[in-house]
């Protein structure tokens, strides 16, 4: 009897102890998984990508809701100068970054890596009443460098060209200024006309189209919207005449389509090196058709 009840003594000391073992076990954790810190990617820069960056970090959370990825726009030059100084971890850019920028970064320690990320077909658009349908690059570096003036020159109405362009610090700017106001002529020291409107955004240059019948401008191809016209551009006179469409810019026959690039310090690892590959793959390029832009090429 005196064992037995010794036993009951034993018994009711011990399990209480182990309950609160156990208890203090799974509250420190959970304790730990919730204090963890979560992975993030500060990712920034392209006006024309940021949509495109904010639908692929969207869709990522769902796979990978361990890792936050912050998305903020200011352009391809402000991606590009966030890198060289080291504060985020991916540059988005509509264009390529220049040499003075990969010196600049080299210099800081840093060694840019490329990524395609996508393509684009830049669209030349005015106001859906404006009767021109289709122009040449050499027609297109005469209308923007402001050498013709007047819509009639080019088979429109009587009336003055009015020129939009995003702002300087645009990487689309950029790349319109190079491939087509200087017909990609790197000795070509063309600007463009004093009287260009430099548009802050998408949303300003198809403001201003909706608006000005007289107007044109240019936007990438997923920012295109029913309140625009678009023209059909040929390479020179004697090429044929192509509107940008998916199709177009995938198989190289629009004559205005470029590559979509992030930039990333170094050659990525871990969360970054998985987010890129998972963008370059086949879900994250039904993100980019999606879109409206043209996905790459699945090897």
């Amino acid at each position: 009897m005196k064992q037995r009840c010794f036993k009951d003594f034993i018994i009711l000391i011990v399990l209480p102890v182990t309950l609160i073992f156990l208890t203090a076990c799974a509250a420190v954790s959970q304790a730990s998984t919730e204090s963890a810190p979560q992975k993030a990617i500060q990712n920034k820069g392209s006006d024309t990508l940021v949509n495109l960056a904010l639908a692929w970090a969207e869709r990522y959370r769902e796979i990978r809701p361990d890792v936050s990825i912050a998305v903020t726009g200011g352009g391809s030059g402000t991606g590009i100068a966030a890198l060289i100084n080291g504060t985020v971890d991916i540059a988005n850019a509509s264009r390529q970054m220049k040499d003075k920028e990969i010196t600049a970064a080299r210099e800081n320690g840093i060694e840019p890596v490329e990524f395609t990320v996508a393509i684009d077909a830049l669209a030349v658009l005015v106001h859906p009443d404006n009767p021109v349908y289709k122009l040449t690059i050499d027609q297109l570096s005469d209308i923007f460098t402001g050498r013709v003036t007047n819509w009639s020159e080019v088979g429109g109405n009587d009336a003055p060209i009015i020129i939009l362009s995003r702002e300087t610090n645009s990487g689309t700017h950029v790349y319109f200024l190079e491939e087509v106001v200087r017909k990609g002529d790197k000795e070509n020291k063309d600007i463009f006309a004093p009287q260009t409107l430099l548009m802050p955004s998408s949303v300003g240059i198809t403001s201003e189209l909706r608006r000005n019948p007289n107007a044109i401008g240019y936007d990438g191809l997923g920012y295109v919207t029913e309140h625009e016209k678009v023209i059909a551009v040929a390479k020179d006179s004697n090429s044929p005449y192509v509107l940008p469409t998916v199709e177009t810019g995938a198989d190289g026959s629009y004559p205005i389509a470029r590559g979509l690039y992030m930039y990333t310090a170094g050659q990525p690892t871990d969360n970054i090196a998985e987010y890129i590959d998972w963008i370059k793959g086949p879900e994250g390029q039904t993100i980019v058709a999606e879109l409206g832009f043209v996905p790459l090429t699945q090897e």
